[in-house]
Order: C-alpha cells, then structure tokens, then sequence
C-alpha cells in the first residue's frame, strides 16, 4: 500500500529504518521503566505476605494463533499455550502501521507502531472468567502493567463485574493508577459499570481518589456522565461532594456542563438534584468561572436551570467574559431552537435576571418567541437594528405579523397597561417568580405579568 501511495528514495527509506530503531529502542526503555516502577510500587504497597517479584526480562508474543486464542476466549487452547508464571506474563504485542508526520522529510510517512498488553487484560476486557482464573492459577501477575493498564481497569471499563469479582479476589488492588494517572473506579462511565464500582469499594476502593493530572474524583466521572446510580453510591461511601478538580470544579458543575444533549435531560436533571439535596453548593464557579447555572443554561436545560435557581444560584453573576446566565441561554437560543428556549429566558427574568442587552438580540434571530419574550420585558423598543438583518427571509415571512409589530413600535409608547406591567415586574425584582401569585389580582392579569406569548407586540 506504501509503495502505491508514496514514493521512497534511498534516503527516506534510511530515515525511515532510523526512525524505525528510535521507536523501537524507546519501547524497549519504556517497558523498562514501566516493570521497574511496577517492582516498586507491588514492593511497597502490597502485604508482608506477598513474595518478592522475580526479577526477569519481559518476553513477547506476536503469535497471531496465541492472539486469536486470547481474543475468542478458547479456553482449550489457552490450557495448553499458558501452563507456567512464564507464559502467563507475556507481553503480546501487535504492530500496525500508522501516518506520522515527518518534520525532517516535510511529509507523512508509514510508521509501524507498537502495542502492547497482557493475556489478562485482554481475557478480563472480554469477560471471560474461566480463562482468566486460568491464568491467575498459574502465576499471571494481577496487578502487572502492561500497556498502561492492569487487568482491573479493563474489566471495570467494559463492564465484566465477574472478571472484577475474580481479580479482586485473587488480590488486585482497587486503588492501582494507569499510565494516565487513572484508577479503576475512575473507569466505571456506563450505567452498566455500577456493579464493578459496588465491588471495587467493598474491597476497598478510595471514593474520594484523585486522578493523577486533572484531580478529578470518581463522583466527578459520575456526575459527568449522567449516572445517578453511581453518584448515590459513592455518596453513600462518604464520596466529598465539595471536592473540586484541577480546574476549580465541583461535581455539580461537571453534571451541568454536560448535560447537552435534550435526549439525555432526564437523567442528568436527576443527578443534579441528587447532588443539591446532598448538599452541593450551586453558586461554585469552575472553568472560567462558569457556575453551574451558566453551564445549564448554556445547554438551555430548563429543569435544571429552575432547580438551580430554587436551591440559591445567583442569577446576575458574571463569567470571565462579562457574561451573565441569562447572556448564555441567548447565545445558546440558536443551539436549542426545540428546547422551548424563551422559557428558560422568561424563568431567568422572573428570578431578577438584569435586562438584556439589546445588541444580543441578533442570536433570537430564529426564534421569534424568544425575541418576544425579551422585548415585551423592555418598557420602549428604541431600535431594532441589532438584529432586523439577522433574521433570515423565510423566517420573517412566517412570522410577519411579530416582526411588522415590533418594527412598528420602535420609538413608540408603549401601552399603559404594559408599562404598568414593567413598573411591577420591576418592583418585584428577585421575588417576581413567587411575588406575582401573592397579588391580590385576576388570573388573566397574573398571567399577564408572567410574559405570555400572543405572537405580536402591542
């Protein structure tokens, strides 16, 4: 495939050979150095009544027979392969060629890059018990790393609670960091991960580690992937739900960042209020000092953003931008056009958001209910020119009658009975959400303070 897609001369084939032996030597340096911290750490961490690790070079298998045997889980064939602590601790390896850009030649050259793993990560990530308990009879090394990776890591990423069960019997330890810094229960991201998280802490998982580089715990990989299961969990293992990654965030925060997709809603709605009932605090600032309620009305998540608010978010807080929550949910209205965003506009209003500034008007371009909603919280249009020319023809067309009315109105007084509205929207401030039920007044005109939408401005 190379010799039809590039062509090599006598000097690119010798850079190549000679990027080839770097690659390779410095494979072989980090093996080394990965077994030598691996020696240490089982040395020091492991009970007095561990044996000493026997000292010997690493062996590698590049057999594809003995690969297929591991990868289909053929536990006949894997008894007569694997009989001996020798064979148990291969090192496989698979070598396949990849692009890698050459500065020296200016172009991307065919590289062959090395993989390594262990016949028990690669039993253990397919879930195949009897082979694993296999090789762990006859000497596989449970906590070794290979790849970066023990076997506990993938068992727990893929989801094979009975593999855990077994490596965690036979002495594992829940608490081993990757290469990347990252320990088991880190791993555990899919609602089908809670039963191997149920059994990592029972035999002794830390629920408040941190990973190595980012700091983040594993209430924070919950929170962020939406597991409300696995955050009940670790809360009820004493999980700190204060604690804060290397960027300043909270659980509450990583939950309301990342609950961007509408079809997913439901389930980070649930973890965030598992979270305030647990104590979180709403008004932590994380990531350029976003708080969760602008995260939540960035992914213009309405339910979260009224639980939110319910449980003391600061509505007219600034991020590092000089944006507000409510400036966020305008610059998102374009995202999230079926998401009803003029509720989460009219929700922010009544809980004393500051006005809007009118030059944001251009990102309700298309759509009109929102626009309505933020100009009838205007007691006068004073111009229309921020945003007349974003609003595409077709749209315009289709709602004619709200676009003419509001062009109409531009320097107009507006109706007494809607500056008295304002007059006590504005009065009301920070209690208008609760304030206007309070008011001794009809249905019709409580409804009225409440910014219905008619479709046209008057």
């Amino acid at each position: 495939m190379s010799k039809e897609t590039f062509v090599f001369t006598s000097s690119t084939l010798r850079s190549l050979r000679l990027q080839q032996e770097m690659l390779e030597w410095e494979d072989r340096r980090r093996a080394a150095s990965r077994q030598s911290a691996s020696r240490r750490y089982q040395s020091t961490s492991r009970s007095l009544l561990t044996l000493p690790r026997s000292s010997r070079r690493p062996q590698y298998c590049r057999d594809p027979a003995v690969h297929n045997a591991l990868y289909t889980g053929n536990l006949p064939s894997i008894r007569n392969i694997f009989k001996d602590e020798t064979t148990t601790n291969l090192i496989m390896e698979t070598v396949s060629e990849e692009l890698v850009w050459s500065a020296e030649m200016g172009m991307w050259v065919l590289t062959p890059q090395k993989k390594h793993t262990s016949p028990l990560r690669i039993l253990a990530s397919r879930g195949y018990q009897d082979c694993v308990k296999h090789l762990l009879l006859h000497g596989a090394e449970v906590d070794t790393m290979v790849g970066g990776k023990a076997a506990l890591h993938d068992s727990c990423a893929n989801h094979r609670a009975e593999c855990t069960r077994l490596l965690l019997t036979y002495g594992a330890n829940p608490n081993i960091l990757s290469e990347d810094g990252v320990a088991p229960l880190h791993l555990c991201t899919t609602q089908e991960t809670l039963p191997c998280a149920q059994l990592l802490l029972e035999y002794g998982a830390l629920v408040n580690q941190r990973s190595r580089d980012r700091c983040v715990s594993p209430l924070h990989m919950a929170a962020k992937h939406g597991l409300d299961d696995h955050v009940k969990l670790y809360l009820c293992y004493g999980a700190n739900i204060s604690h804060r990654n290397r960027e300043g965030e909270t659980a509450l925060n990583a939950a309301c960042a990342s609950a961007e997709r509408p079809e997913e809603a439901g389930r980070y709605y649930r973890v965030v209020k598992r979270l305030l009932e647990g104590g979180a605090n709403a008004q932590i600032a994380g990531r350029k000092n976003h708080t969760p309620l602008h995260n939540a009305c960035s992914n213009c998540h309405i339910r979260i953003v009224e639980l939110l608010l319910a449980h003391g978010a600061e509505v007219n807080v600034s991020n590092c931008a000089g944006y507000t929550p409510v400036d966020c949910a305008v610059q998102a209205v374009e995202d999230y056009l079926e998401g009803q965003p003029e509720k989460v506009i009219v929700t922010l209003l009544n809980y004393g958001a500051a006005p809007i500034n009118p030059k944001m008007l251009k990102f309700c371009a298309l759509s009109p209910k929102t626009m309505e909603v933020i100009l009838n919280s205007y007691d006068r249009i004073l111009s229309c020119d921020s945003w007349v020319g974003s609003v595409p023809p077709d749209v315009w067309r289709e709602h004619q009658m709200f676009y003419d009315s509001a062009l109409w109105l531009v320097n107009q007084p507006r109706p007494l009975q809607h500056l008295a509205r304002c007059a006590v929207r504005k009065q009301l401030g920070v209690r208008c959400h609760m304030g206007i039920a309070q008011l001794k007044l009809p249905p019709s005109l409580q409804d009225y303070l409440h910014l219905p939408l008619e479709g046209y401005l008057k």
